[in-house]
C-alpha cells in the first residue's frame, strides 16, 4: 500500500512525503542532482565544498544565526555530498517543521558564500584529516583503480590544489547550473501534511531569483570500465589497508537484490564469511568486510581488510578461496536464509527512523529508481536463489576483473601477496 504523496510542481521541483502520525517529529531533506561526477576535472570537489558553504550564511540568515536556530529548535541539521547527489537534511520537533523548511529553503536556493577562504581552509584539514586516515584514503584509492580517469574515479572530498584556488564566480556558476529546481526533491516523513509541506516549498521557490540552465543531462555515463588497476601509496603504517573491487551493477539492475544477499554473505554482517574466517577464527583482521555501492549506470563491489604484515598472505588468500567458493556453488540454504532475514530485518528495523524513511524517499526520486513498497522489497529478496548470487560473485567478482589498492610500508611484500588472489594484476605491476 502507497503511502507516500509525491507533487510535482510547475517549476519541476518534486515533494514527496510520508505521513506517520504515531510520532512527534519530522524529518526533511533537499535532494539536488549534483556529485562529485558532474564536475570537470579543473572544479573537482565544489560540489562539497557547496555543501559547507550552505551553512555559512544567506540573504536572511548569517552562519551564526543559522545554528542558533536549529539548537533552538532542538533539532539536527547536517549534510553530505556523494558521487551522484547532495543532501542537506534536518530532523526537529513536528511543531518547527514551517521554521526548519523556511532556513533550509534559504540555504540551499540563496547561499551568500560567505567566509569563503576560512571555509576552505577547513575543507582544506578535512582533506588532510582523510590522508592521515589509510582505512578511509584507501577506499579512494579503489575507486581511481577501478573507475580510471572517469569522474567517478575522483575523490567526492575533492583535491587540496582545486580547494585551493577556485574562485568564487566559480563556485556561485556551479550552484546556479545545478541547483535548480527541476533538479532538486523535497522528501518530508514524520507527522508532516503533504499540502503544508508544499506550500512552505512554493513560498521559499517564490523568494528565489532566475538561474541559468541545468547542466545536470551533460553527467557523463561510463560507457566501458577500464581494465583492472593497481595503486599503492607507501606509508609507514601498522597495517596493510588492501582493498579489492570491480565495477558493480547499477541501481535499477534487477539483480540488485542478489548483490545485497551476496553481500551480506560475504562480509556484511557478523555471522558473514570473511569476518567468521579471517577475524573470528583467525585474529587476522580487527576490520574486515564487503561494500557494495550503486550508481545510475554502473556500480562498485569489493572487499576491505585491514592487517599485519604477517598475516597479509593468508588473509588475502581466504578472501580469495571464500570468494572462489561462494561463485562456485557452495552455498548452503540456511546461510542463504540467514542472508535474506538479516536483510529484511535492517530494513524493517530502518523504516522505524523518520530519517531513513525521508532518505528512501528522497534518494528514489533524485536517482530516478523505483519506489518500491516494503512488501514488494521483502518478496524480492525472499525470491533471489542460492544460484543468482553464485552467478553473481563468478561475475563481478572473478580475479580477472579485480584491482586492488593497498597503503602500507612495502609495495613488493603486497604485490606477493596480491599474487594469491589475481596473479595477472601483479604481475603486471
Amino acid at each position: 500500500m502507497q503511502n507516500w504523496v509525491l507533487t510535482e510542481l510547475d517549476s519541476g521541483e518534486r515533494i514527496v512525503s510520508e505521513k506517520l502520525g504515531h510520532v512527534r517529529s519530522a524529518a526533511v531533506g533537499y535532494w539536488i542532482g549534483a556529485g562529485s561526477r558532474d564536475e570537470e576535472a579543473g572544479e573537482a570537489g565544489v560540489t562539497h565544498f557547496i555543501e559547507h558553504l550552505l551553512f555559512k550564511g544567506t540573504g536572511s540568515y548569517s552562519a551564526l544565526e543559522i545554528a542558533e536556530i536549529f539548537d533552538g529548535l532542538g533539532g539536527e541539521l547536517n549534510a553530505a555530498t556523494s558521487r551522484e547527489h547532495t543532501l542537506v537534511y534536518a530532523r526537529v520537533p513536528d511543531h518547527h517543521l514551517d521554521t526548519a523548511v523556511e532556513v533550509m529553503s534559504d540555504m540551499v536556493f540563496s547561499p551568500a558564500f560567505a567566509e569563503l577562504d576560512a571555509e576552505r581552509e577547513v575543507v582544506l584539514e578535512e582533506i588532510a584529516m582523510y590522508d592521515d586516515a589509510p582505512q578511509e584514503l584507501v577506499h579512494d584509492l579503489i575507486a581511481e583503480a577501478v573507475f580510471g580517469d572517469h569522474p567517478l574515479g575522483r575523490p567526492v572530498i575533492g583535491n587540496s590544489e582545486v580547494i585551493s584556488t577556485i574562485p568564487r564566480e566559480a563556485i556561485a556558476r556551479y550552484h546556479d547550473e545545478m541547483y535548480v529546481p527541476a533538479n532538486i526533491v523535497v522528501a518530508a516523513a514524520g507527522n508532516v501534511e503533504h499540502d503544508r509541506v508544499v506550500e512552505l516549498v512554493e513560498n521559499a521557490l517564490a523568494r528565489r531569483r532566475a538561474v541559468g540552465e541545468s547542466r545536470q543531462n551533460l553527467r557523463p555515463p561510463l560507457v566501458q570500465p577500464p581494465p583492472p588497476r593497481l595503486r599503492f601509496q607507501q606509508k609507514d603504517t601498522e597495517q596493510y589497508h588492501v582493498c579489492l573491487a570491480a565495477p558493480g551493477i547499477s541501481r535499477s539492475d534487477r539483480r540488485r537484490f542478489a548483490a545485497s544477499i551476496l553481500d551480506a554473505i560475504l562480509g556484511g554482517s557478523a555471522s558473514s564469511r570473511l569476518f567468521q574466517e579471517i577475524r573470528e577464527k583467525r585474529g587476522m583482521a580487527y576490520a574486515v568486510y564487503s561494500f557494495v555501492s550503486q550508481y545510475t549506470d554502473t556500480g562498485q563491489i569489493g572487499v576491505y581488510l585491514g592487517t599485519r604484515e604477517d598475516n597479509l598472505d593468508d588473509a588475502l588468500a581466504i578472501t580469495a578461496e571464500q570468494i572462489a567458493d561462494i561463485a562456485g556453488g557452495n552455498l548452503p540454504e540456511r546461510e542463504l536464509a540467514r542472508a535474506k532475514e538479516n536483510l529484511k530485518g535492517r530494513i524493517l528495523l530502518s523504516m522505524e527512523s523518520t530519517s531513513t524513511r525521508m532518505n528512501r524517499l528522497g534518494k528514489s526520486l533524485i536517482t530516478d529508481s523505483e519506489l518500491l513498497s516494503l512488501d514488494r522489497i521483502v518478496a524480492e529478496i525472499d525470491a533471489v536463489e542460492a544460484i543468482s548470487v553464485s552467478e553473481l560473485a563468478g561475475a563481478l567478482l572473478a580475479s580477472d576483473r579485480l584491482s586492488a589498492a593497498c597503503i602500507g610500508p612495502k609495495e613488493d611484500r603486497f604485490l606477493a601477496a596480491l599474487e594469491r588472489v589475481t596473479p595477472e594484476l601483479a604481475r603486471a605491476a
